[in-house]
């Protein structure tokens, strides 16, 4: 079970710590090597961050040895509620200059946020100073991830990079909204044509979906609401994301139940399947525009699942 942040104490922040700067750094180590051979300016740029995370580790070591002993326990990003999850660097190959701007400003921001929470997290006067300093020493590297890469970048690209406001709606809304739409319209699909096969009514197809997708809706809503309080991820408010992310789910169940309000079965299930083809392609596309994903994959990705699901509720309704 992850940990709340507001329940660490200073030992375990300071520990927490420790393992994020020596994260980061294997991270800009990453890059460095990615970047060498093609961005070689930019890799030595990495180089230097990367010297500075060590610097700032080891500051952080020695104060944890001073207060509370040698022995550091391991406390990860991921043992602690309100971190994004990070894809693996050796995963985004090959590394391109406006593909390591925007991770490193998104760690940055993050290990930002981290230490002006830890601040208000602790008493002791040389753990305040230090992690003040270093919340210092991180808005400097948020401003080189900023201007990284400026010479790189088309000017549409950079205007898209460096908008805020389009990071804080991808975070914020688009994220949650595109899980509950995938989730809305995949997972309802085997209960609703279940249903559909199993009475060959329309009506009672109409209410088994419009029950999986209020019920869904309300089901994600909490889960998305209770996974994290938005305060390290600049996420936003969680009762906003678990908003979005509900109204979204339950919008991907209703969009191919709506069809069984028609009174001609036949008529309803051939509407329900064209409409279920539309939410697949508008689930594809906001992979494709909003997370980068290649439109092969994504369809790929989203097709064989929503098949495997609609296949499913059809053997089941006619079995």
């Amino acid at each position: 079970m992850r940990k709340n942040f507001k329940d660490l104490d200073e030992r375990e922040i300071l520990a927490l710590a420790i393992s994020l700067e020596e994260e980061d750094g294997r991270i800009y180590g990453e890059f460095v090597e990615g970047l060498r051979e093609t961005y070689p300016a930019t890799a030595h740029m990495f180089e230097e961050m990367q010297a500075e995370e060590a610097q700032h580790r080891h500051a952080l070591i020695e104060l944890y040895r001073q207060r509370f002993g040698e022995h550091i326990p391991l406390i990860r990003r991921q043992d602690v509620k309100g971190f994004v999850t990070r894809r693996p660097v050796w995963l985004v190959q090959p590394l391109g200059v406006d593909t390591v701007r925007k991770q490193a400003l998104d760690m940055e921001i993050e290990t930002r946020q981290f230490y002006d929470r830890a601040m208000q997290r602790v008493t002791d006067a040389r753990i305040r100073k230090l992690l003040g300093d270093l919340s210092d020493a991180e808005r400097k590297h948020v401003a080189n991830a900023e201007s990284l890469g400026e010479e790189y970048l088309t000017p549409s690209a950079r205007e898209d990079e460096d908008r805020a406001g389009r990071r804080l709606f991808v975070l914020q809304i688009v994220q949650p909204g595109l899980a509950g739409l995938m989730d809305g319209s995949v997972s309802t699909l085997a209960p609703v044509f279940a249903a559909a096969f199993a009475t060959h009514s329309s009506w009672n197809a109409f209410l088994v979906g419009l029950a999986a997708s209020v019920g869904a809706g309300i089901s994600m809503g909490f889960a998305e609401a209770l996974s994290d309080d938005g305060t390290l991820t600049g996420r936003g408010h969680p009762w906003l994301r678990g908003l979005v992310c509900g109204l979204m789910t339950t919008a991907g169940g209703i969009g191919h139940t709506m069809p069984f309000l028609i009174p001609s079965f036949h008529v309803a299930i051939a509407v329900a399947v064209a409409v279920v083809i539309v939410e697949l392609a508008v689930i594809t596309w906001i992979r494709k525009r909003y997370m980068d994903t290649p439109v092969w994959s994504a369809a790929l990705q989203v097709g064989l699942g929503g098949a495997l699901v609609f296949t499913a509720g059809i053997l089941i309704g006619s079995s």
